[in-house]
């Protein structure tokens, strides 16, 4: 069985308390980043939206120009605080996500960018699936009010570890997403998300666990903490599972950070134990890795 993973790896879900006030949230993420590096994290995942409030009014007034790729600093200030912070950690950072406007779309998207620990820009990801709904006397939500969506899976090559696949949020309820990158051959899938207290309730350890399962590779939930101040209630519980389903660690609403180390040997053991990877019945359903799939790696 070839190794996914070359080498052990610290996993730090920095799950941050964010405000109205931009440059306030940029140094917020910092200090927690820092914070993380300094326990020996070598990959760092911020949640989504850590810049701004969440909600659709919000998205317009805070979103950043990201294209052409590098931006000014004009343009996008977060762009360059995640890649100076992710040099000053010596450490992967996944920014969780911010608003964007596409000045040549006229769009806006739900982004998430991550950079190496020289400060490179390694991927980007636009939010895929759009978080639309509408729970009868509990939570109506429609971001396609003011996102579009985008159209791609994203792989990310960390050259001294191997591969993993950044999501956003309400990608994680789509199987298949996560399942061509996990056949593509990566070890772990992030989600930065803000689950609210009705699906975080409900729904949030399970989909973190399910898509493990399914997979045989670990999975981290970023979330930011919870404010009830705000118009945005988020679930919180921000969270890492093992590829036996086996919660890692788990946050509680309040900020914090969440720690796991991330290894080869326990894909292999629940690969070899559970042997779905040579189980699967091809030839009665087909390979969703294999069709026409729009990917980054």
């Amino acid at each position: 069985m070839a190794k996914l993973l070359k080498k052990p790896l610290k996993l730090a879900l920095v799950q941050l308390a964010t405000g109205a006030d931009k440059a306030a949230n940029l140094a917020r993420a910092r200090s927690k980043v820092l914070e993380a590096s300094s326990q020996g994290a070598n990959v760092v995942v911020l949640p989504e939206c850590f810049n701004s409030p969440y909600g659709t009014k919000y998205f317009p007034k805070y979103a950043e120009t990201l294209l052409p790729s590098p931006p000014s600093q004009e343009q996008s200030p977060s762009f360059h605080a995640l890649s100076a912070l992710a040099k000053e950690a010596k450490a992967y950072l996944i920014g969780g996500s911010i608003p964007e406007y596409g000045e040549e779309t006229k769009k806006y998207y739900n982004t998430s960018l991550t950079f190496d620990p020289n400060g490179k820009l390694l991927a980007t990801h636009r939010k895929v699936h759009l978080f639309d709904i509408d729970i009868p006397g509990k939570i109506t939500f429609k971001e396609s009010d003011a996102l579009s969506p985008g159209n791609k899976v994203t792989i990310v090559d960390l050259p001294e570890y191997g591969k993993i696949a950044v999501a956003i949020c309400y990608d994680v309820r789509f199987p298949e997403l996560a399942m061509i990158a996990a056949r593509k051959g990566c070890f772990l899938l992030v989600y930065p998300g803000a689950f609210n207290l009705t699906t975080g309730e409900l729904h949030w350890e399970l989909q973190a666990r399910a898509r493990a399962m399914d997979n045989q590779i670990y999975v981290g939930l970023c979330s930011p903490a919870r404010d009830m101040s705000a118009d945005y209630h988020a679930w919180g519980h921000s969270i890492i599972v093992d590829p036996m389903a086996a919660v890692q660690a788990q946050l509680d609403e309040q900020e914090g950070i969440a720690y796991a180390e991330i290894d080869d040997k326990k894909i292999e053991e629940t690969r070899k134990g559970i042997p779905i990877y040579t189980q699967r019945r091809f030839d009665v359903y087909p390979d969703v890795s294999e069709g026409k799939v729009k990917y980054d790696e």
